[in-house]
């Protein structure tokens, strides 16, 4: 099975694949610094705890390994300033893709970036056909990402009840598929 590359490099941060238990302080700390910005939309951020953040590492561990979830830390000269993920959506050539940065970060054109080459990482996989990323309709700057990077809003889903303290109740899903070289100088029909 192929997989994506395990360290991306882009520019002044890089995506590297998390290295197990061995990233558990810096990405509780992460986390921890970054709970009043997540709150609102993040509805894990309720149970946020060593525990969970232990069992989100080991859980990327086992599905690299697997094939059907690959997370990256985002990290700027040696520090983790985001997440950033894709994994198996509900057709198996259909994979979701999810962010979040340090308040901190944020404004710099990280998220979009990191996304963009996550895009090209995964489309270089020959079982993937498209990609998703979904958010919550009041998170406008969720939503600029996928709008930014060329993907199409393809639906909206009601969420009941809605999942964080600012959700909307409906997350907006948009798609991006894998481009179909032209086939010129073939037959016609």
């Amino acid at each position: 099975m192929e997989r994506p590359s395990q360290i991306i490099e882009c520019g002044d941060f890089a995506l590297r694949r998390w290295r197990g238990q061995s990233d558990f302080p810096p990405a509780f700390k992460l986390i921890e610094e970054s709970l009043d910005h997540l709150r609102p939309w993040m509805p894990w951020v309720a149970g946020h705890s060593e525990k969970s953040t232990r069992d989100f590492l080991a859980k990327s561990e086992s599905k690299w390994a697997s094939g059907n979830a690959y997370n990256y830390a985002i990290t700027k000269d040696g520090t983790l300033i985001g997440i950033c993920s894709t994994y198996r959506g509900a057709e198996p050539q259909g994979w979701r893709m999810g962010y979040w940065l340090h308040p901190a970060a944020t404004g710099q054109g990280i998220a979009t970036r990191a996304m963009a080459a996550m895009v090209t990482e995964m489309f270089a996989l020959p079982d993937v056909e498209y990609l998703e990323i979904a958010h919550d309709l009041a998170n406008t700057s969720s939503g600029a990402i996928p709008r930014r990077l060329g993907f199409t809003e393809v639906r909206r889903e009601p969420v009941t009840p809605p999942a964080a303290p600012s959700d909307s109740g409906t997350d907006v899903v948009w798609r991006l598929d894998r481009l179909t070289p032209p086939t010129y100088g073939a037959p016609a029909p």
